[in-house]
């Protein structure tokens, strides 16, 4: 070992004039070899074999395309795999393709039904728990049967876990749940992804806002084609992300190995729906109606759902700026990026 470290700050030191003839272009091509080997070695030592569920949706896509642009190497577990990096597993079959778990290091949770997609029935209600809870559970139990030798399990999450509260209160990770629905889910969603660390696993758990994408999720919902309106009073407020952000917040987790515990995944900027609407409206060049949508049309149309629209906490990102700098801290240059570049 004292002689790499010696050879290679020889190379580092000295210039290519210093070796003449055969046996100097001989040490100097060696020299530079194990230079670069060196580096091959350290940029192999950092990737990761990583294991996404919910690997198809808005955030899977764009956080696979971001792990590998970076080296590492994604397994993505589907109902239905076509691609040669996609296993098949069946909750409902307690089934998980063993060969999935091959070179395995870390686990990021993705998978759960749209919270916003469809109607709250009972039915619906016991389906969005499932796919996040069993899910997981799932998981959990086979990395025990296989006995995957797991560095992180890296879980999504959502600030609903504080409850649809609009109040000038700012929300950090200290503090305890709301008693509704969409917090309820949160809560059974992270212990599920806690159990790890019975089994000595670190976890690191994101609860995210609103993610902003060009590709779909929330914008494309709120891109109605004529015109933009606030919803109810607007005074509810809306934590967002860009998803580039929020892609750098899960490679931070696998990169870095004291990136553990519960973050906010928001941008430092509060925004209002009202507030966010109206520069939503500026970036596409589309009016807002000054008259917001009223509360009772989205309660008769949505049911229970509505209130996650009608009401909204302000969240500190306090806790995760001090671990990661934000690319996009302001909606302004959020939008930006999303609409003009």
């Amino acid at each position: 070992m004292t002689v790499f470290i010696f050879l290679t700050f020889f190379y580092k030191n000295m210039k290519p004039s210093y070796f003449k003839g055969i046996t100097g272009d001989f040490f100097y091509t060696l020299l530079l070899s194990i230079h670069f080997f060196k580096n091959e070695c350290l940029f192999l030592s950092t990737m990761a074999t990583i294991l996404i569920t919910g690997g198809t949706g808005l955030i899977g896509k764009e956080l696979t395309k971001k792990l590998t642009s970076k080296g590492h190497v994604v397994n993505i577990l589907t109902r239905t795999p076509k691609k040669n990096n996609e296993f098949r597993w069946n909750v409902k079959e307690s089934f998980i393709d063993k060969d999935a778990f091959n070179n395995v290091s870390h686990i990021i949770h993705l998978a759960g039904a749209g919270i916003a997609d469809k109607r709250w029935t009972n039915e619906r209600k016991k389906e969005l728990i499932n796919s996040r809870v069993k899910t997981a559970n799932l998981l959990f139990n086979k990395v025990q049967e296989y006995q995957v030798p797991l560095e992180k399990f890296i879980s999504a999450s959502g600030i609903g876990y504080y409850g649809a509260v609009t109040s000038d209160k700012v929300f950090t990770e200290k503090d305890k749940p709301e008693n509704d629905f969409i917090s309820k889910i949160c809560v059974k969603w992270e212990n599920a992804a806690l159990q790890f660390e019975q089994i000595d696993i670190p976890v690191t758990i994101l609860r995210t806002g609103v993610v902003l994408s060009k590709n779909g999720g929330a914008l494309q919902k709120m891109n109605t084609p004529l015109f933009l309106s606030a919803l109810g009073n607007g005074k509810q407020y809306m934590p967002w992300i860009h998803i580039d952000d929020l892609c750098e917040l899960y490679s931070k987790a696998i990169e870095d190995k004291d990136f553990n515990g519960i973050f906010n995944a928001v941008a430092p900027e509060h925004q209002t729906n009202e507030s966010f609407t109206k520069l939503l409206g500026k970036s596409i060049n589309k009016p807002v109606l000054p008259m917001n949508a009223p509360s009772f049309i989205l309660k008769t149309a949505l049911g229970e759902m509505a209130y996650i629209l009608l009401k909204g906490s302000r969240v500190s990102s306090k806790k995760t700026n001090s671990n990661y700098t934000f690319i996009f801290p302001t909606l302004k240059t959020a939008l930006t990026n999303i609409y003009n570049e």
